[in-house]
């Protein structure tokens, strides 16, 4: 019979915090609940306590926020499961490092897919990783040295946002190709990653084809055109999308 993961919710609000609890003891039968708390301050002292392997952590909270308390560690030694209302913002920070949430209010299947994932990624002895990627993020003031995590089948990959060249759809996954030469196939689409990179310098200049600005070296007419990359290699501009580029480069 194996352990169960031990669990606490910060969570200001009453109802939500009773509803969350419900809904993992009803659904999560391999967490067990040790402690609900409604402040920051509480959720420290829970943490400290109780060690848990799981925090359900509500993103805006009276008096600060998740990541004022998250700051106040010395280490995370835990997973986190986020609690938010959506927040462009919060979302984008939290998809850059591929950290687990769930979106109020509450959906049952968020949930228990969130549950299960951080049950798989306990066996790879990375806990905390993911919140320790976005917590640098949110202290790097610079876009382009902004890290992404990138999930694999076998795990995951980091890179720095400035050494991607350009991204490329295959289907239901997108090519990450590197400045450095390296490739990675990466299971989300295009789209996922177009809305994640928009405000770092990313374009998308086709219906395939997203590109890192800063990489780009010249452009070649035509009815849409192709740009050439730092690389070398030459990249197909669709005619919707050209107006777009030329915009940027105005």
């Amino acid at each position: 019979m194996s352990t169960k993961l031990k669990a606490i919710i910060v969570e200001d609000e009453e109802a939500s915090r009773e509803t969350l609890n419900n809904y993992i003891e009803k659904y999560c039968p391999d967490v067990n609940i040790l402690a609900m708390e409604e402040s920051i301050q509480g959720g420290l002292k829970s943490i400290a306590k109780h060690q848990p392997d799981i925090v359900f952590l509500d993103i805006e909270m009276p008096y600060g926020n998740a990541f004022d308390l998250l700051d106040q560690l010395e280490d995370i030694t835990f997973e986190i499961v986020f609690v938010t209302a959506y927040s462009n913002y919060a979302i984008k920070a939290l998809n850059m490092s591929a950290a687990y949430y769930i979106l109020k209010p509450v959906d049952i299947d968020e949930l228990v897919n969130a549950v299960e994932k951080i049950k798989v990624s306990r066996t790879s002895k990375n806990e905390g990783f993911h919140t320790k990627v976005l917590m640098e993020n949110l202290k790097t003031a610079h876009n382009q040295l902004h890290k992404i995590v990138l999930p694999q089948i076998d795990g995951f990959e980091v890179v720095q946002v400035k050494n991607i060249l350009r991204c490329e759809a295959a289907d239901n996954f997108t090519k990450f190709f590197m400045l450095d030469g390296s490739t990675h196939l990466i299971c989300r689409t295009l789209k996922f990653f177009d809305e994640l990179l928009s405000e770092f310098d990313f374009i998308r200049i086709h219906k395939s084809h997203l590109v890192n600005l800063k990489e780009i070296t010249r452009y070649k007419k035509g009815k849409g055109g192709q740009v050439k990359m730092s690389d070398g290699t030459y990249v197909d501009v669709s005619s919707t999308k050209k107006p777009n580029l030329l915009e940027r480069f105005s």
